[in-house]
């Protein structure tokens, strides 16, 4: 009855919009079962909007990638200019890029999950039979899984944490810290429909018969 009780308080707390409140029923363990259900559900529907919109699914994590990348170089451009030739330089100019770093490499993760470059073991697996393959192609996905639902729960924690103490960036008035913690559990909603992707591509090439285990390039399409 608690389990449920403890559910009820999650999602009033989040119809509620109120930070304090967000941030206490996430501290229930029920977060954890909520968060495998809604990462699923998340992480189908991403699946779905990549395969309606490709161009979204070539695109989105990179161009956040890269955007990302090229607020930083030119923050810290500008500010080695302002302060070796103003001899000024902005407070926020250190805590930012930090930030932005963080946006890159968690949006990063989740189009290298689909690219399959992260420990892939690919030589290993290629001397594997075909069902060994699949079985390790299964167990990846499982993992990923496993990561992503731990890090959306504790990430979530923390952004709810983070409102409900009006965290600022250090060196700004009125940016708030949580508006880039957010990309952490947004970022690993995408990583969880990649997952879903690789997945459903394994099942098919176990069906067709097509190679399973394919060499992983770093920055392909």
């Amino acid at each position: 009855m608690s389990f449920w009780a403890d559910i009820g308080a999650i999602f009033s707390a989040f119809l509620s919009q109120d930070s304090f409140e967000i941030q206490s029923a996430l501290e229930s363990d029920a977060a954890w079962v909520l968060g495998a259900v809604v990462s699923a559900l998340g992480g189908f529907v991403v699946m779905l909007i990549y395969r309606a919109v490709p161009f979204v699914e070539r695109h989105f994590e990179r161009s956040v990638m890269v955007y990302s990348y090229l607020a930083i170089a030119l923050i810290i451009f500008w500010g080695v200019i302002d302060r070796f030739v103003f001899n000024d330089q902005e407070p926020w100019s250190t805590t930012i890029p930090p930030l932005l770093f963080m946006v890159m490499a968690w949006f990063g993760a989740s189009y290298n999950v689909r690219l399959r470059t992260h420990l892939s073991f690919s030589e290993f697996r290629t001397s594997m039979p075909r069902g060994g393959q699949l079985a390790c192609l299964i167990l990846d996905a499982v993992l990923w899984f496993i990561f992503a639902v731990i890090v959306i729960v504790t990430t979530s924690r923390l952004v709810a944490l983070s409102a409900s103490n009006f965290q600022i960036v250090l060196g700004t008035d009125n940016i708030m810290q949580w508006w880039f913690l957010l990309a952490a559990p947004l970022s690993f909603f995408l990583m969880v429909g990649r997952v879903f992707q690789n997945l459903a591509d394994d099942l098919h090439n176990w069906k067709t018969g097509e190679p399973l285990i394919k060499q992983a390039v770093i920055g392909a399409d």
